[in-house]
C-alpha cells in the first residue's frame, strides 16, 4: 500500500507540474493576444474580408473552448467521484455500455457543433471567393480596380494595368470598395498576406490566384493609413525581411494619385551630386534592372529589380529598413548583410563612400513633383 500511496503522489507532482506549465502557455498566449498593432494585427480587422475571417476565427475558438470546458469538467466529475480511496479497491462503477441515450447524446451534440462551424464557413468561402466582377470586359476601374501582384526574391511588385502604373514595395489602395488582387510569383512560392485586411493567398509561378480585399476608411484612418504587409510563405533566408508596405486613400485622392502618376516626370537633379549619381545610376548599369518611370513598359520578365520612382518618397529601404542615408548607403553597399540571398549581390562593383554619397543624393530627389 505504501508503495501505491507513494507512486500516486508522485504522478500527482507531475500533473501539477504540467498544469503549471499549461497555464504558462495559456496566460502568455492572452498576454500576446494584445500585442498586435492595428497596422499588422488580425486582432484588429480593417474591412469586410477581415470582418468575415475574424468571426470565424472567433466561432471556432468559441466552440472549441466549450468543448474542452466540458469534457474538463466530465473528466474531474468522475475522477473525484470514482476515487480509489473513496469507493474502494473493489469496486466497479455502474457499465453504462450500450446506453442508447448516452449513444445518440455523443453522436448528436458533435454534428451540431459541426454544422455550426461549417455553414458559415463554407458561405463566407463561396462569397469571398467570388472575383467574378474582375473578369468583366467592360468593367469601370473606379469602381472595380484591379491589381497585379507579383512576388520576386525578396520584394514585391504591383501594377495597376488600367492606368498603366507600376510601383515596388508600396501598394497604394482606394479605402470603401473591392479592391482585386491577380497574383502570380516570377521565381518560387510566395504567399501576400496583410493581416489587418484579411487572410493570406499563395503566388505561384504557375498559375494567377485572385481574391479582393475592403479597406473600411474610419478604421485605416484610426489605425494610421498605414498597413504592413507580409510574404507568408518560406520563400529563403529573407523570408522574414520580404515585407511591404500599404497606403490606403480615400476615392478621390486614389484618382488624383493615379492622375500624379501618370503625368510622372523623372525630376532633373539639380546638385553637382545628385548629378554625379545619376551619371553613376547609368554607368553602373543599374537601369537594366531598375525603371525608374511608373509608366514602365518593359516585359514582366525584364523587370528584374524594384520599380524606382517616386524613390524618395518612401519610408523604407529594402522594404524593412527606415529610409536615410546611412540605411541607403548600407544597402547600396552590401545588400547581402540587410537581406540576405537577395539578387542584387554580386551584380555591380563595389561602391566607395562618395560614391554612395552621390547615388543617395539621387535616389532621394526620384519624387512626384
Amino acid at each position: 500500500m505504501k508503495g501505491k500511496e507513494i507512486k500516486q503522489k508522485g504522478l500527482g507532482r507531475i500533473m501539477i507540474r504540467k498544469w503549471r506549465v499549461y497555464s504558462l502557455f495559456l496566460l502568455l498566449t492572452l498576454v500576446l493576444a494584445g500585442c498586435g498593432e492595428p497596422y499588422l494585427s488580425t486582432l484588429k480587422p480593417v474591412g469586410e474580408v477581415a470582418d468575415k475571417q475574424f468571426f470565424l476565427t472567433v466561432l471556432s475558438t468559441l466552440i472549441m473552448v466549450l468543448v474542452v470546458i466540458v469534457v474538463s469538467i466530465i473528466f474531474f466529475y468522475v475522477i473525484i467521484k470514482f476515487k480509489r480511496s473513496k469507493v474502494g479497491e473493489e469496486t466497479i462503477p455502474k457499465q453504462v455500455e450500450g446506453s442508447r441515450n448516452l449513444e445518440i447524446t455523443w453522436t448528436t451534440i458533435p454534428i451540431l457543433l459541426l454544422i455550426i462551424l461549417v455553414v458559415p464557413v463554407v458561405a463566407y468561402t463561396l462569397e469571398l471567393g467570388d472575383t467574378s466582377a474582375m473578369e468583366k470586359k467592360k468593367r469601370d476601374p473606379e469602381k472595380t480596380l484591379v491589381v497585379n501582384v507579383r512576388a520576386s526574391l525578396y520584394w514585391w511588385e504591383f501594377e495597376y494595368p488600367d492606368y498603366g502604373i507600376i510601383t515596388s514595395q508600396e501598394l497604394i489602395v482606394p479605402t470603401d470598395q473591392k479592391v482585386y488582387f491577380k497574383l502570380k510569383a516570377s521565381d518560387v512560392k510566395h504567399s501576400f498576406w496583410i493581416p489587418s485586411a484579411g487572410g493570406k493567398i499563395d503566388t505561384n509561378t504557375d498559375n494567377d490566384n485572385k481574391f479582393y480585399l475592403v479597406f473600411d476608411s474610419k478604421r485605416t484612418k484610426k489605425a494610421g493609413e498605414y498597413f504592413y504587409g507580409k510574404c507568408a510563405e518560406l520563400c529563403g533566408p529573407s523570408h522574414a525581411l520580404m515585407d511591404f508596405k500599404v497606403k490606403t486613400l480615400s476615392q478621390n485622392e486614389f484618382l488624383g494619385w493615379t492622375k500624379k502618376m501618370a503625368d510622372y516626370q523623372k525630376p532633373k537633379s539639380t546638385s553637382d551630386l545628385a548629378l554625379e549619381g545619376e551619371k553613376l545610376f547609368k554607368e553602373k548599369n543599374c537601369l537594366s534592372c531598375h525603371a525608374v518611370d511608373p509608366g514602365d513598359e518593359r516585359p514582366e520578365a525584364a523587370r528584374t529589380a524594384p520599380n524606382l520612382a517616386t524613390f524618395g518618397e518612401r519610408t523604407k529601404v529594402a522594404g524593412i529598413k527606415d529610409l536615410n542615408k546611412e540605411n541607403v548607403k548600407v544597402w547600396l553597399k552590401d545588400p547581402e548583410s540587410v537581406k540576405p540571398g537577395n539578387k542584387m549581390t554580386g551584380t555591380y562593383p563595389k561602391l566607395n563612400d562618395s560614391e554612395t554619397d552621390a547615388l543617395y543624393e539621387y535616389l532621394k530627389g526620384l519624387k512626384m513633383e
